[in-house]
């Protein structure tokens, strides 16, 4: 008797099937397949492979041809202001503490509002998608209404609603802060997009007390944790003085450390500190060029890197940057450690690179949704010209991921299964209208703050 042929079996119904390409996955294996294929359903990867077998066995209602290009994880800003765009350029050149008290203080106390949040906040995320960023970590005030921006237009965010000592431009004192923030906690717990979190500002802006009670609060409340941390030279000379301790030890002490932080900057952190941090699972968030910027000094990557902390890459705001191009930070990350370290060998293109991906967003504490092209995680992907004229010849993959390629390659952006940037055109912002807006506030901001008008102002 003649057995039966096996039929194959049907293929399964997906909602965008990413065909073609180099697909490099950051996975555990760091697989980078030649003529990959990633198929995704409700807002999910169902399957990564080659491209054969993955098209053998699903079937898309849309399909994008990446043949010829680089298909990525999105990339994950870890430490932004996103509002802040629209300070951009206003002032440069100053250390962090005369920028902070004589420019940015004042001129956030005379402009942000609600609807200045909001236009800050569209001109970011245009700026954003159009990087290849999927998912930022943001910190500042209104942070409602970032959420709103960010959930809209369709881009991931763990989002932090300030918390500072003094009066601020959306809370009179901190128990109206407090209550603030736990609005902001309760509306957007469990979002697919957004993790909402508590930000205190640092530990030289907020006191001791009300530090211990941002943990409490994180801790009861399952939410993240956002601060800036030792951050300058001053601020850890100040802490010595006025805490007997430098900032991360003196955290620690206070029970405030816990693997619910992000904390960024960590430029000014000692050995032992480091050691804290790890035991503690905080995750530390590099921002190579603003602390360039600002002469603020050069975190101690390469030593974080040799103890497995989990260390992401962010921009700052445009404020201190002045862009927020990530891909600038990992190109920026990669070469600064070498020459402070005289050691060519160390933070290598690899290891740059996964700072924007898989361990930026183990810093970030989201490395079970995204980070990564597998299976079950959230399908943030960024589709790469790799033909463009500043990428040939290929060699290496990461040599040209790190060192060549440019926010202007990005022609490609998925997010949540939905797709943000197609060809290099925004499906989810009105470009026009944002850069119009962005304009008007521009000049209402060097009214306000009696500046020169034009873009010629330095000149004589």
């Amino acid at each position: 008797m003649q057995a039966e042929s096996s039929s194959p079996l049907p293929a399964r119904p997906v909602d965008l099937l990413v065909a073609g390409g180099i697909v490099v996955t950051m996975d555990s294996n760091r697989r980078v397949i030649a003529d990959g294929a990633i198929a995704i359903a409700g807002g999910r990867i169902v399957a990564v492979g080659p491209r054969n077998e993955v098209e053998a066995t699903h079937r898309a209602r849309e399909r994008i041809d990446a043949t010829g290009r680089t298909v990525i994880p999105g990339l994950i800003n870890g430490h932004a202001h996103v509002p802040m765009t629209l300070f951009r350029g206003l002032a440069d050149d100053q250390d962090l503490d005369d920028w902070l008290q004589h420019t940015i203080f004042p001129a956030e106390a005379m402009n942000v509002d609600e609807a200045f949040v909001r236009a800050g906040t569209r001109l970011a995320l245009a700026e954003l998608i159009r990087g290849g960023v999927s998912t930022v970590c943001d910190m500042y005030y209104f942070e409602q209404a970032v959420a709103e921006e960010m959930a809209s237009a369709g881009l991931r965010g763990l989002l932090g609603q300030a918390l500072i000592d003094f009066p601020a431009p959306d809370s009179a004192d901190h128990a109206t802060a407090m209550a603030c923030i736990k609005r902001f906690v309760d509306t957007w717990q469990g979002h697919a997009l957004i993790t909402p979190a508590i930000a205190p500002h640092a530990p030289y802006t907020v006191c001791d007390e009300n530090l211990v009670k941002a943990r409490a609060f994180s801790d009861h409340h399952g939410c993240p944790l956002v601060i800036h941390l030792a951050e300058t030279r001053h601020e850890v000379q100040e802490s010595r003085r006025l805490k007997g301790a430098p900032p991360v030890a003196h955290l620690a002490a206070l029970g405030v450390l816990s693997e619910a932080m992000v904390a960024a900057h960590v430029v000014w952190a000692e050995e032992h500190e480091l050691d804290l941090l790890l035991q503690h699972g905080v995750g530390v968030v590099h921002n190579p060029q603003s602390n360039m910027k600002l002469a603020s000094g050069v975190a101690p990557v390469p030593a974080m890197l040799q103890r497995d902390l989990a260390v992401g890459l962010g921009t700052d705001g445009s404020a201190s940057n002045n862009d927020l191009s990530l891909w600038e930070e990992i190109d920026t990350a990669a070469k600064l450690h070498k020459l402070i370290s005289a050691d060519p060998k160390v933070v290598s293109a690899q290891e740059a690179f996964e700072m924007a991906t898989i361990r930026g967003a183990r810093a970030l504490h989201l490395e079970q949704q995204v980070g990564s092209l597998e299976v079950g995680k959230r399908a943030d992907l960024a589709i790469l010209e790799m033909e463009a004229i500043n990428q040939l010849p290929l060699s290496s993959i990461y040599s040209a991921l790190v060192y060549a390629t440019k926010a202007s390659d990005v022609l490609t952006l998925v997010v949540e299964g939905q797709v943000l940037l197609r060809d290099r055109q925004l499906l989810s912002l009105d470009e026009p209208a944002i850069n119009a807006e962005a304009l008007a506030y521009r000049h209402r901001i060097v009214e306000r703050l009696g500046l020169a008008p034009g873009p010629l102002a330095d000149q004589n």
